[in-house]
């Protein structure tokens, strides 16, 4: 068995499975989402597919280093000039390092076409979001089962109860909902529903906000937001304009937060006290 043959194959077909990660990654929805809907591809989650892409770059780069080890002499030629002359500024060292740059300030400056690609990451997210919903908070999945009712502002012993009722494997308030899901083989988001028995409320516009932003708030523009929980559009501008935010009523608040350099769970918390706020002036 030849070393450098086995090397150049592992090499590649590293290469090839990483590629198919790296796109599976790339239209996976974000990670609250998947671990709230239990996402899943050919049987695996999104953590299975995070693993695998790691050790497969892993392994890429230890076969990539043997590969370089056996083939210095070619490589070191490629920076020699006509002289024979080793030089480590030659012209295809200069261009690739051109290019290199390029990607990275492109990247983070967001111009085109890189931000074109990252563009149609945040598409995917959303319609993957859209698709499967949201949490209510961040890795809701890991709270137990009475944090999460507390949480949520419902009650734990009802909540328990309508599990139990559902037919649920669940003994008490101690478990989280990641693990009662994977005992029931069922979702947390699947869980939620049942606990908060969740009904559609006609009414919703004459009360306050609740505690926590719903799954899918920050995708709403403020116009919609208002319109859900009978809030006056211009009134809520003038008020977050007083905490120096300043916003159209045809932005999502998702936007809004980005632009102020906030998190949505932020912005929401702000909205809330001056949404509270006018209701009371009111």
């Amino acid at each position: 068995m030849k070393i450098r043959r086995l090397t150049s194959l592992k090499a590649t077909l590293d290469f090839v499975l990483m590629l198919v990660t790296s796109i599976i990654l790339f239209i996976a929805p974000q990670g609250r989402v998947a671990y709230w809907a239990d996402w899943r591809l050919w049987g695996l989650t999104k953590t299975d597919w995070g693993n695998i892409h790691i050790n497969l770059g892993l392994l890429f780069l230890i076969a990539l280093s043997v590969h370089i080890y056996y083939n210095w002499k070619p490589l070191i030629s490629y920076l020699r000039n006509k002289a024979k002359q080793i030089k480590l500024f030659t012209p295809e060292f200069k261009l690739a390092c051109v290019i290199t740059i390029v990607f990275i300030f492109g990247s983070y400056f967001l111009v085109p076409p890189f931000g074109w690609v990252m563009s149609l990451n945040e598409h995917f997210k959303d319609a993957g979001a859209e698709k499967y919903g949201e949490p209510p908070y961040g890795h809701a999945e890991l709270s137990t089962l009475n944090a999460f009712a507390k949480k949520m502002d419902i009650d734990p012993v009802a909540s328990l109860q309508r599990l139990q009722r559902a037919g649920l494997q669940v003994t008490d308030g101690k478990q989280t909902l990641q693990a009662l899901a994977a005992i029931n083989k069922t979702t947390p988001k699947a869980l939620y529903a049942v606990m908060a028995a969740i009904e559609e409320q006609a009414d919703s516009g004459n009360k306050g906000l609740p505690d926590s932003p719903p799954p899918g708030t920050g995708r709403l523009t403020l116009a919609e937001f208002c319109s859900t929980y009978g809030l006056d559009p211009q009134e809520l501008l003038a008020a977050l304009k007083i905490k120096n935010i300043s916003a159209e009523a045809s932005e999502s608040l998702r936007n809004i937060a980005e632009r102020h350099g906030m998190g949505p769970v932020d912005l929401y918390e702000v909205v809330k006290a001056a949404a509270d706020a006018l209701r009371k002036a009111g």
